[in-house]
């Protein structure tokens, strides 16, 4: 079965157990450690995923992580887990970051189960990042978030080139982010960079306001048309006429009449009619036609 045909039964599964989730460790059980094992580690071996990792803190002892996935005796991707539903930010960031400094790992992964967010190092080493390089829900996902997530597979996890693969994710999705922004709220300086483009003129501060107005429409505008480019392809592919198949000569589907008997173009036109109607309910094969010498 293909890495996304996994998940995607892995998900219609996890949407049938949600109401019966009430606690952290239904959580863990139900959707938590599948996953982990949707990636293709072993839960039931330790030296591939270690509950109750210790990691402890300073003079602190005694604290634990909930999951380790470990490589070569060290851990390399520290997961918290949350009843699912439960709030992702604050202060259950800053549990898993505790964690993450005093460990070889550098990927932290927090979830409740359904959200998975992914954090590392890769503003400063051995520092986990305030914000997670990559999402993934398991209810709600598309290809190329599949394809990010197969990076964290065990046969396709490799540290250091996860941790590239990151880093240019983390820019994309930042970039992407301040688009978002601009397209709703386009900033001054946006609007001026936008607007030299295309306009010569000085920039008065009454050219500026008429061009803000200009800039969210062609903003706007930009998107549309690429939507609208995008389902028209769509639309021409799927009616593309395919060429007709040949057609067979009836005399090739014709039954063979026995020896001295004569089989008339009627009773061959009423053969074929009855094997196109029959055909909705019964296999084409099995209707066959015998005509017999009175």
């Amino acid at each position: 079965m293909d890495f996304i045909d996994e998940v995607r039964t892995r998900s219609s599964r996890f949407a049938g157990r949600l109401e019966h989730l009430e606690t952290e460790e239904a959580t863990k059980t139900g959707l938590v450690m599948p996953f982990i094992q949707m990636l293709g580690y072993d839960i039931f071996n330790p030296t591939e995923v270690m509950p109750e990792f210790t990691a402890d803190i300073g003079t602190k002892r005694g604290e634990k992580v909930d999951y380790a996935i470990m490589q070569d005796g060290k851990p390399t991707i520290l997961i918290e887990c949350k009843k699912y539903g439960a709030d992702l930010s604050n202060e259950a960031v800053s549990q898993l970051f505790r964690y993450f400094g005093v460990t070889d790992a550098h990927f932290g992964l927090l979830t409740d189960g359904i959200t998975y967010r992914f954090f590392s190092d890769l503003d400063q080493p051995n520092v986990m990042d305030a914000k997670p390089f990559f999402e993934f829900n398991m209810l709600n996902f598309t290809d190329k978030a599949v394809e990010e997530l197969k990076r964290f597979t065990k046969e396709g996890f490799d540290p250091d080139e996860t941790q590239k693969a990151a880093s240019t994710l983390k820019y994309i999705e930042g970039m992407k982010q301040v688009l978002v922004l601009q397209l709703s709220t386009p900033d001054e300086e946006f609007i001026r960079w936008l607007t030299k483009q295309v306009y010569s003129k000085s920039l008065t501060q009454a050219a500026r306001e008429r061009f803000s107005h200009m800039v969210r429409k062609a903003f706007g505008d930009f998107i549309d048309d690429r939507i609208n480019a995008t389902l028209q392809s769509a639309l021409a592919r799927d009616t593309a006429v395919e060429p007709a198949p040949e057609a067979v000569p009836l005399e090739d589907d014709a039954p063979t009449a026995p020896p001295g008997v004569t089989t008339t173009e009627e009773e061959v036109q009423g053969y074929e009619l009855v094997k196109a109607i029959v055909g909705e309910v019964v296999e084409p094969e099995r209707v066959v036609m015998r005509d017999t010498k009175n």
